[in-house]
């Protein structure tokens, strides 16, 4: 089939480009810098500049990972907007093209769209984001109303438009992506082997994860399973706190972690970004865990040796 990806060459989008076409399918890839992109991306793929741009070849599943990263710039007001219009924009696009597909009865199957755990808002309490008692959070979790909310939830009423065209939507609310080469270790690790990491703040919030291939995993499940749709949480079955997140990384680096940030400290550097850090939430992949999906990284230490080995 033909699969059309937004943000296609990005950290997910460029390993899910890859098994598409091992697995035989067309990858039609929408990117701001079509020429670049093509040059990180399989042999074959067709680079765009729109979605639109590929009413000419209609494609039978989208898969919709455009967006800022949410965590390279401080949070001002014209950095919320632009975190916000990335992903509004690029999903009103594919919901014009499911528009235009569907007067000529070729409007895609599904859209896969992606989302974040930011959806659920802090799930904790305070700085100390959870604990051991902290609840599990799952796809039926009432969220805490804040900035990330609301930025998931415009991107998620955003792609629901696709709903009107017969299109079957799937939501995908993402942990936090680990791999070689990218995402948020490719950050973190320089300081943990030079011995420098440690715990922030309290060490007590939960850090929702996901190893790379297990998420793509996931995206096809949702692209080929038809009775699939709504939200589903993007995450390994077994979360962790930032403290234990820390001393696995410690232990699979052999280094030490005796440098803890305090919240202050981060409070006054990021301003209200510092909530990606200091805050988080439980939260499980319960619907893929009922349908029986198989996670080939389960634990944080089974994936952490895959990584680092």
């Amino acid at each position: 089939m033909r699969v059309l990806i937004t943000g296609g060459s990005g950290f997910v989008g460029q390993r899910l480009c890859r098994r598409l076409v091992d697995n035989g399918h067309r990858v039609q890839v929408v990117s701001r810098a079509p020429a670049k992109a093509a040059k990180a991306l399989p042999e074959g793929v067709d680079v765009r500049s729109s979605a639109l741009d590929f009413v000419d070849k209609p494609p039978a599943a989208l898969v919709n990972l455009a967006g800022e990263p949410i965590a390279d710039k401080r949070w001002s007001d014209s950095q919320k907007e632009r975190l916000i219009d990335s992903r509004v924009n690029a999903t009103k696009e594919l919901v014009m093209l499911c528009e235009q597909l569907s007067q000529t009865a070729s409007a895609p199957q599904v859209l896969v769209s992606g989302s974040a755990m930011g959806y659920y808002g802090d799930q904790g309490g305070g700085n100390q984001g959870g604990g051991d008692d902290a609840a599990p959070v799952t796809e039926q979790t009432t969220p805490h109303d804040e900035f990330v909310h609301r930025l998931c939830q415009r991107w998620e009423d955003t792609a629901s438009g696709v709903e009107a065209y017969g299109v079957r939507l799937a939501i995908l609310r993402t942990g936090l992506v680990l791999d070689q080469g990218g995402g948020m270790l490719k950050k973190l690790l320089p300081p943990f082997k030079l011995g420098l990491g440690g715990r922030l703040g309290k060490g007590d919030q939960y850090m929702p994860w996901i190893h790379r291939e297990d998420l793509v995993e996931m995206l096809l499940w949702l692209i080929e399973k038809p009775h699939l749709s709504g939200p589903f949480n993007g995450s390994a079955p077994q979360p962790v706190t930032n403290r234990e997140f820390t001393r696995a990384i410690g232990r699979h680096l052999k280094r030490p972690t005796p440098f803890p940030v305090p919240a202050l400290v981060l409070e006054t550097l990021l301003g209200e970004m510092s909530r990606l850090l200091l805050t988080g939430a439980r939260m499980v992949p319960q619907r893929f865990e009922e349908e029986g999906f198989i996670f080939r990284y389960p634990t944080l230490d089974q994936a952490l040796e895959d990584i680092l080995a």
